[in-house]
């Protein structure tokens, strides 16, 4: 509150100036920007200079837009915004609705400078006289600078600021519009205001309200529709046509009335309009966020965190910029897995049931199915991204890293030892490091021949054979790297350091948290030849003008695959290809339940000790994808092997897929890497499965 004789110095100089002003403006011996500037020098003392940077605000600032996340094919997964607002140009917008607004907001838009003498000087002396703040007489560029800076505003204090019922504000409004107004044409100006206003139904700018309300683009506004959003402005929650057509209505006849008054509406459209009832067409609402996902909301918020942690976008840029994000996912694959894990796993169980699906060769996540919703609550929901956490164990798909390590390193899959079962290692300890009690290991169940060759062994995930085959090598260290140099991500350098320097003769057997996509990543590089490939679910990432969104350092995002060709040599990745082939097409396999008539599937099954999780990760040449099931908060049985669940959701989730996609085969092995001479026919058995070569 300003001390009493400040006050009067105030008024009294206002109704001085707008006096003055009065009649020099009626006798044209002096411009009305100069009562403004009379009544501005009197409150000067409570307000600094004009900012440029405000200024800049209004004219410059690009305004907030709707992100929409696209799929691979190009259909929406969900739209990230802050306000639901897609600015359009002058040309997208049926001109009518200009002409609208103009009319009945601001009938002399083209004439004044950014402020009405005649609307703002009447407005003052009324108020002035009756003991009031200054009210009324905004023009269109006033009512944008207020609603630039009521929408800019991030705290209550600047949001009163910016609509505070006060003198100061009003005169700094009107020197912000005469700035605006020197710098912008009156078609920007109007284009800007129309994109910015708030028009109701949580619709920012025209483009978004003719969506809301009629399921039009701006450009295809009728009269009677644009006449209705011209009335919305200036209340629209009262003057909702879907929830108030009465009120609505009225409104829009006033529009229509004021259109006829200047001209720009002839006696019988008039006359046609106003008999015509409020009519609305409302358009879909718009997904909002990840928990509002059109499909893969696991795979949405994945790409999210991929956008801001990897690519450097912050989270201001995602909801506010406009961009259009292409990403990988293909909803075929996604809504396939997502009927495949919920029909095996319940939504409602305790255990959760994740499938991860990677292209080999590229890295492209493809899907992320979970049978939870992604962002809600209750038993069935989760915001927590299953798909990538290192929740579990994965078992004895770890085996594959040690038989990849071996056949490098002097090993073939000829390679035969016995070991019984139990087995007692020669090199490990139960706890590791190098004393105490050494490690004994047994296998699944008394069914294991005690002598078996590599290949056999890994088909047949025999814990006794890759314990003894770790003692062959001396250390885990090999197999610990591997796995890592593969893909595994979530085996991270301090874990692998631990492992390695603890001799942990269980590293094969795959006790440790392990994501899921990473696992499934890990496999993509033997199911892609041997060539690595970060996953990556975002392919592209634009503007609101079509152009390359750069980062942080001014480059454009590295949005591509990034490969390492030869992380495994293609002989030995042929040669595991085909190997594991017999786990799902062989009568010795593990995994029969994933078996596809007509289809080449290779896969390794896991489960973690006590059944605490169960895993399998299957691939064809075209698609690595991976399951695991497991309880996220606590320790349990969760029944069965990698073989019975994990391969009934991966063949329920695939089959429908692979029905739409023509039969290919994996390259053939390698036969020095199998251990079997050159010449003739390849021998190489795997229960009834000749392997090719």
């Amino acid at each position: 509150m300003q001390p009493a004789p400040v006050r009067v110095r105030t008024w009294t100089g206002l109704v001085g100036a707008v006096v003055t002003a009065g009649v020099l403006v009626g006798a044209g011996a002096l411009p009305w920007v100069a009562a403004l500037d009379a009544a501005w020098r009197v409150v000067q003392d409570h307000q600094g200079p004009l900012s440029t940077t405000t200024v800049a605000e209004v004219t410059e600032q690009p305004l907030s837009g709707v992100t929409r996340v696209l799929a691979a094919d190009g259909s929406l997964i969900t739209d990230f915004y802050d306000r639901d607002r897609v600015p359009v140009t002058a040309d997208q917008i049926a001109p009518v609705m200009g002409t609208a607004l103009v009319d009945v907001e601001d009938a002399r838009f083209y004439s004044h400078g950014g402020v009405d003498p005649i609307g703002t000087l009447r407005a003052l002396v009324a108020d002035v006289s009756s003991g009031g703040a200054a009210q009324g007489g905004s023009t269109l560029t006033q009512q944008l600078v207020k609603q630039t800076l009521l929408q800019d505003a991030t705290t209550t204090a600047g949001q009163e600021a910016a609509t505070a019922d006060t003198v100061a504000r009003k005169i700094t409004e009107a020197r912000l519009a005469l700035a605006v107004d020197a710098q912008l044409t009156k078609s920007q100006i109007l284009t800007r205001y129309l994109n910015t206003v708030y028009f109701g139904h949580g619709a920012y700018g025209v483009q978004a309200a003719a969506q809301t309300y009629f399921s039009v683009d701006a450009s295809g506004l009728s009269t009677l529709q644009a006449a209705t959003l011209a009335g919305l402005v200036q209340n629209p929650s009262a003057d909702d046509p879907i929830d108030h057509p009465d009120a609505a209505q009225a409104r829009r006849d006033v529009v229509l009335q004021r259109m006829h008054g200047q001209g720009d509406l002839s006696d019988a459209d008039l006359a046609a309009d106003t008999a015509a009832p409020v009519t609305t067409a409302p358009g879909p609402d718009l997904p909002q966020g990840c928990a509002q996902a059109v499909v893969g909301g696991f795979f949405c918020d994945y790409a999210r965190q991929y956008l801001t942690g990897t690519l450097g976008l912050t989270d201001q840029q995602l909801d506010q910029g406009g961009l259009t994000i292409r990403t990988t996912l293909d909803p075929t694959v996604q809504r396939s897995g997502d009927a495949a894990v919920v029909k095996t796993v319940a939504a409602d169980s305790p255990l959760a049931a994740v499938y991860d699906v990677v292209q080999p060769g590229t890295g492209h996540v493809l899907g992320m199915s979970v049978n939870r919703t992604f962002g809600c609550n209750g038993d069935d929901c989760t915001s927590v991204d299953l798909p990538t956490a290192a929740a579990r164990g994965s078992g004895s798909t770890y085996k594959l890293f040690t038989a990849a390590y071996a056949l490098q390193h002097g090993y073939t899959a000829s390679f035969t030892q016995t070991t019984s079962s139990p087995y007692t290692s020669t090199v490990y300890k139960e706890n590791g490091g190098t004393r105490g009690a050494p490690y004994v290991v047994e296998n699944a169940s008394t069914h294991y021949p005690e002598t078996l060759d590599l290949a056999d062994a890994l088909v047949m995930s025999s814990n006794t054979f890759f314990v003894g085959l770790e003692d062959h090598l001396g250390s885990v260290e090999g197999p610990v790297r591997e796995a890592q140099q593969l893909g595994l991500a979530s085996l991270t350098d301090d874990q692998a350091q631990q492992m390695v320097d603890g001799e942990q003769g269980s590293f094969t057997l795959g006790p440790i948290g392990t994501s899921p996509l990473d696992l499934t990543d890990s496999y993509a590089t033997v199911f892609s030849g041997g060539t690595q490939c970060d996953p990556t679910p975002v392919t592209a990432v634009t503007g609101p003008d079509g152009a390359p969104v750069t980062g942080p350092d001014g480059a454009v995002l590295d949005t591509g695959d990034h490969c390492t060709a030869d992380a495994l040599p293609a002989p030995v990745a042929n040669t595991l290809a085909q190997v594991m082939r017999g786990d799902v097409q062989s009568d010795i396999g593990t995994a029969g339940r994933a078996r596809i008539p007509g289809y080449d599937v290779a896969g390794k099954t896991g489960t973690a000790q006590h059944n605490y999780s169960i895993a399998f990760v299957g691939s064809t040449p075209q698609y690595t994808a991976g399951v695991m099931v497991f309880n996220p908060d606590e320790d349990v049985d969760v029944g069965g092997y990698g073989g019975d669940k994990g391969a009934r959701i991966w063949h329920d989730a695939m089959a429908p897929v692979l029905e739409q996609t023509p039969s290919t085969s994996f390259p053939p092995a390698d036969r020095s890497v199998l251990g079997v001479p050159d010449g003739g026919d390849c021998p190489f058995t795997e229960g009834d499965l000749t392997l090719v070569c």
